[in-house]
């Protein structure tokens, strides 16, 4: 992870699951939290099994210029992908596996801003992993940042922390990026097609050019 705010949410995760696959919803002080608040945001899956957005902070909502509470997740990236962040965010929550996505952010004519995205799966009140807390954060800030709202994320890379070998505050692991996802794997998802380097478990497919 190279962000900051990615590395803080992820260790507040860690330490609040102790010994579990994933913390509950209900153990997130907000307070503990404060300081990247507005990086954060909450995703949960509908009845309907859409992944919305449950709250986003206000950096997160200033960077596309909008309220995303209520939209959903699959809505921020460029329309070929939309299906395939849908599913990632489903499969966080089935594998019950944290996954860290990298992005160029899309304003206008402006440059590709390089953003990162971690995504944490949560336990809700009934017990179900139904939730994401995850956190938006740009690589850079460019001279157009907070004037120029972002229109869309394109997606990287791609990588799941192995929580019990993965040593996440290494921040020189080399990016893997993801090539065109064949067509006979495209409706597998994430479960269906992990395979392991050195200390990640990686998803195939990926990023559309």
């Amino acid at each position: 992870m190279r962000s900051k705010t990615a590395i803080e949410i992820y260790a507040y995760w860690d330490e609040l699951r102790g010994h579990r696959e994933v913390p509950a919803r209900s153990q997130i002080e907000p307070a503990h939290i404060r300081n990247i608040l507005a990086d954060l945001f909450i995703l949960e899956k509908t009845p309907r099994g859409d992944i919305r957005f449950r709250l986003a902070g206000t950096r997160v909502c200033a960077l596309f210029a909008r309220e995303l509470r209520g939209s959903t997740f699959d809505a921020l990236w460029l329309a070929e992908q939309t299906s395939r962040l849908a599913r990632i965010a489903r499969d966080v929550m089935t594998q019950k596996a944290p996954v860290v996505l990298t992005a160029s952010a899309l304003a206008g004519t402006a440059d590709r801003l390089p953003t990162e995205i971690i995504l944490l799966p949560l336990r809700s009140p009934d017990g179900n992993v139904d939730r994401i807390i995850g956190a938006l954060a740009p690589l850079s800030k460019p001279h157009w940042l907070g004037a120029t709202p972002v229109n869309f994320l394109d997606l990287g890379g791609i990588r799941v922390l192995d929580t019990e070998k993965t040593n996440v505050f290494l921040q020189n692991r080399p990016e893997i990026p993801l090539p065109a996802v064949p067509s006979h794997l495209a409706d597998q998802g994430i479960a269906g097609a992990i395979r392991r380097v050195l200390h990640l478990r990686v998803f195939e497919g990926g990023r559309r050019d």
